[in-house]
């Protein structure tokens, strides 16, 4: 088994919600009631600005929840971290086949193009109908990678770093 890091992301802040600086976040993780059990996270901005807080209250919010963060107390606060990266000490979590991930395991690795070439950092996973999608962000720019072994040729969890190979013209 691959030595898994101490975090675990497991959402994303889509939004500011309401007036007292909760926000909006979007599970990035496939355990039953991970969010719902929180106490205490480290926020990653988009920035790379790391923050640890405490967490007030979690409800569901249909398919997203509502988070209530003791270091937010107003919707500007809490909007400098949008699209940011909620982290947590990594509970038990079942082992997956090799070859396998969880969702917030990829997400914050850096992808790099089988000749060694920077792509970007992968920021989501696309559950599509033919196969998932992966979503790697390089500044303002999005590259979709299918997730299937011909394109994402290696996963280094270890060193947060996965290698792709490109079809032509899907880089530019």
């Amino acid at each position: 088994m691959v030595h898994q890091p101490e975090t675990v992301t497991v959402g994303r802040i889509e939004r500011t919600f309401g007036v007292r600086g909760e926000v909006k976040v979007r599970s990035l993780s496939d355990v039953p009631g991970r969010l719902e059990g929180l106490t205490r996270v480290s926020l990653l901005a988009t920035n790379g600005q790391t923050l640890e807080t405490g967490v007030t209250h979690v409800r569901r919010a249909g398919t997203s929840f509502i988070l209530g963060l003791s270091a937010f107390t107003t919707p500007e606060e809490a909007g400098l971290w949008r699209g940011g990266l909620i982290r947590t000490v990594r509970g038990s979590v079942p082992e997956l086949p090799d070859g396998q991930y969880y969702e917030c395991d990829l997400v914050g690795l850096t992808v790099k193009t089988e000749l060694g070439d920077p792509l970007g950092v992968v920021e989501t996973i696309w559950e599509l109908p033919g196969n998932p999608v992966v979503v790697v962000r390089c500044e303002t720019k999005e590259i979709l990678i299918p997730a299937a072994k011909e394109f994402v040729l290696s996963v280094d969890l270890m060193a947060r770093i996965m290698t792709v190979r490109l079809i032509d013209g899907l880089g530019d």
